[in-house]
């Protein structure tokens, strides 16, 4: 199910594609095309049942299926602040943003068809909910106060302010809150839905829908453990670095 290279045309299967590639599952959900057990339609059928052009969809298909990656021969620590906070908040903010109301959604659906047979999922669907909810936050207090105070650091130790010191008195708890007390919640709710997931592990003979969800799971688990080590390991402490320094030790 894992981004296996796939030919898409309009004969190609529904299922079959999202067999292949769970990525597509989000364009065929937003078209109100099933995927799961009845998605045995190829495209062109599928799409005239639902009065979808099947030309427009398979671009959609073709646009998600393509592959991103990042060279490992990237070194984040050699990267300006500024511009790590921009990537940060363009890649990492952009994707949460985008995905966790969708997944939420699926994730309900995909339980009230399921928990009879998976009672783990009520349990999942709350961890959800509270990664949601505390991402969201984590992601407004950042926008808002974590990195407009960093800014304001880089400006104060780059030009020498002679304010910098009192500024950052009344201000220096952002970051330390950030680091200490966020990334720890998060990183505990993650612990438990991958605990909950078998390490998103599908069972043996289980439906599409099933399949997908956890893949989506661990993609997410994937980008949230990469922005948490980008702040953690690298933003925060040159930060809080910084800071002290600033303020005299």
């Amino acid at each position: 199910m894992f981004l296996k290279t796939i030919e898409i045309n309009k004969k190609s299967l529904v299922a079959d594609i999202v067999a292949k590639d769970y990525r597509t599952a989000d364009v065929f959900r937003r078209y109100g095309i099933g995927y799961c057990c009845g998605g045995k339609w190829p495209i062109d059928i599928a799409c005239e049942m639902q009065g979808v052009d099947a030309d427009t969809l398979r671009a959609e298909l073709e646009t998600v299926v393509r592959n991103i990656q990042i060279s490992s021969q990237i070194n984040f620590a050699d990267w300006d602040t500024r511009f790590l906070i921009d990537y940060i908040i363009n890649v990492h903010h952009s994707y949460l943003k985008k995905t966790l109301p969708g997944m939420q959604v699926m994730l309900e659906e995909f339980a009230i068809e399921h928990v009879k047979k998976y009672p783990f999922l009520e349990e999942l669907e709350q961890q959800f909910k509270g990664l949601q909810k505390k991402l969201l936050q984590a992601l407004e207090e950042e926008e808002k106060e974590t990195f407009p105070y960093i800014q304001q650091l880089i400006n104060a130790y780059k030009n020498k302010d002679s304010y910098g010191a009192l500024y950052l008195r009344t201000l220096r708890k952002p970051v330390e809150d950030a680091m200490f007390k966020g990334h720890v919640v998060i990183s505990d709710i993650i612990t438990s839905i991958r605990h909950l997931t078998n390490q998103y592990n599908t069972p043996e003979n289980v439906c599409t829908s099933h399949k997908v969800v956890l893949a989506r799971l661990k993609e997410l688990d994937m980008d949230i453990m990469q922005h948490l080590f980008l702040e953690k390991s690298i933003l925060f402490p040159r930060a809080i670095a910084m800071e002290k320094e600033i303020l005299g030790g």
